[in-house]
C-alpha cells in the first residue's frame, strides 16, 4: 500500500502539473465502490471549469484545493491506487512492472483531469488508476475538518506532537509497539514498510508492549518517525536513493534465495527475520532489535558465571574484613542462613532473577544492600556478648 512517502510524490506530482491552472474537462468511469459518498458525475460536475489552487496531503490522504464555492476532491490511494500522466509511465508503489504501459486512457482509469497550463495553453492529462477498487474518492467542503482526515492522528511530518506529548500516547497503550504505528488513528500515514524502518533505526523489537518502552526508546521512536519520512519525502520516495544502511534496501528477501547485503554497525552480516505483528509481515534484525529491549540484551551478554563471580566478590571482602573473628563468622553464618543467603545457597539473588527487567547491576545493588544490612548486625552482635561478660566479672 502506499505510504506517506508515496502519497506525497503523488501530491508532488499532481501539483506540478495542476496547480495554478484550469481544469477545462474531465473523464470518469462509473465505480460505485471507489466513488465514496458520490457518483462519478457528481464528480465531473464539481472540479470542472475550476482552478487548481493547491494540491496538499495528510496522512495516506491526498486532495485538491479548488478555485470558487464547491466541494474539493480528497483521494486515498488504497492498495492498489495511482496516478499517471499521459505519455509516462504511472506512479508504481515500490517497482515499475515491466508490463507497465503508457496506453492512453489506462486500464482501470477512474478519473482522468484535463488541465490546461495558464500561459502556454498546454493540456496535460492526469489520470487516476485503481486495479482492485480499494482507493476512495470523496468530496468535502472543508478536507482538513471532514473524514477522513479528521479521524487521522499526527501526520510525522506536518504535525508530529512534542516529545512530551508523545510519550503519554504511547506509554497509555499495551498493544505492540508495531501495532501502535500502523494505527491511523495515532500515526497518520506510517505504513508497513515505513514503521518497520523507524523501529529498526529505534533499536526496538515489533513486539514490544508499548507500555514497557523506556525513555531512551522513546526518544529514539520521536526522533526516527520524523526523519525516516522527511529523508523518504526529500527522495520522493524513490527507493534507490535511500541510504544503503535502510531496512528497506534488503527486507524484501523473504522466501527468496538471493541474500541480503545489510550489515551490523560492526561490519558484520545482519540476520533479518520476518514475523506478524498487528496482521502484518514485519522485517527486523535480529541482532539490534530484542524482544524485551536493551535489557534483555545486556542480561544475555551476562553469564551465569559473572553473575556467581560478582557475588562470590562481596562475600570475600566480607570474610576478609579483619574486624570479624571466627566467632563472628559463625554467627554471620547462621544470620544469612536464617535472611535465606548462605554461601552455599544464594537465595538472595534468587527473586532478582525471576524479574524480566532486572540487570546485573540491580543485582549488585541489592546483595550488596542485604550483605551491609547482615554485616551490621554481626558486628552489633559480639559487642553485645562482650559487654554482658564484662558485667559478669565486674559482679
Amino acid at each position: 500500500m502506499p505510504e506517506l512517502p508515496e502519497v506525497e510524490r503523488a501530491a508532488k506530482l499532481l501539483r506540478d502539473v495542476a496547480k495554478h491552472n484550469e481544469i477545462v474537462d474531465v473523464e470518469t468511469a462509473d465505480d460505485t465502490i471507489v466513488y465514496s459518498g458520490t457518483t462519478y458525475e457528481e464528480f465531473a460536475q464539481t472540479v470542472k471549469g475550476r482552478v487548481v489552487e493547491n494540491v496538499a496531503r495528510y496522512g495516506k490522504v491526498f486532495y485538491m484545493e479548488l478555485s470558487g464555492n464547491g466541494k474539493m476532491p480528497v483521494m486515498h490511494f488504497g492498495m492498489t491506487g495511482m496516478l499517471q500522466v499521459k505519455g509516462q509511465l504511472a506512479t508504481y508503489y515500490k517497482e515499475t512492472p515491466r508490463k507497465a504501459s503508457t496506453d492512453w486512457p489506462p486500464r482501470f482509469m477512474k478519473f482522468i483531469l484535463h488541465i490546461k497550463h495558464r500561459s502556454t495553453g498546454e493540456i496535460t492529462q492526469v489520470a487516476f488508476l485503481d486495479a482492485r477498487r480499494l482507493g476512495r474518492i470523496r468530496l468535502c467542503t472543508s478536507p482538513l475538518n471532514e473524514p477522513p482526515i479528521s479521524a487521522l492522528g499526527f501526520d510525522p511530518i506536518l504535525s508530529m506532537p512534542k516529545l512530551d506529548e508523545f510519550k503519554p500516547l504511547v506509554l497509555k497503550r499495551s498493544c505492540p509497539i508495531k501495532a501502535l504505528l500502523l494505527d491511523q488513528s495515532f500515526s497518520a500515514g506510517v505504513g508497513n514498510w515505513v514503521a518497520d524502518e523507524v523501529l529498526y533505526h529505534s533499536r526496538v523489537h515489533p513486539e514490544r508492549r508499548c507500555n514497557t518502552l523506556t525513555e531512551d526508546e522513546l526518544v529514539a521512536l520521536h526522533i526516527q518517525m520524523q526523519h525516516v519520512c522527511q529523508v523518504a519525502v526529500e527522495a520522493n520516495a524513490d527507493d534507490t536513493k535511500f541510504p544503503e544502511n535502510w531496512l528497506f534496501k534488503h527486507r524484501w528477501g523473504k522466501g527468496k534465495k538471493k541474500e541480503h547485503t545489510l550489515l551490523l554497525p560492526s561490519g558484520e552480516p545482519a540476520s533479518i527475520k520476518w514475523i506478524t505483528v498487528g496482521g502484518r509481515t514485519s522485517a527486523f534484525v535480529v541482532e539490534l532489535q530484542h524482544p524485551n529491549g536493551a535489557a534483555s540484551s545486556s542480561r544475555s551478554a551476562t553469564s551465569r558465571h559473572g553473575k556467581e563471580k560478582a557475588k562470590s566478590k562481596y562475600w570475600r571482602e566480607q570474610e576478609n574484613d579483619a574486624s570479624l573473628s571466627k566467632e563472628d563468622e559463625s554467627e554471620f553464618s547462621s544470620l544469612s542462613d536464617e535472611d535465606g543467603s548462605s554461601k552455599g545457597q544464594d537465595k538472595t539473588v534468587g527473586p532478582v532473577k525471576k524479574r524480566k527487567a532486572s540487570s546485573i547491576s540491580t543485582i549488585h545493588r541489592s546483595t550488596r544492600r542485604k550483605t551491609e544490612k547482615a554485616i551490621e548486625q554481626v558486628k552489633a552482635t559480639p559487642s553485645t556478648r562482650r559487654s554482658k561478660r564484662t558485667s559478669k566479672r565486674g559482679t
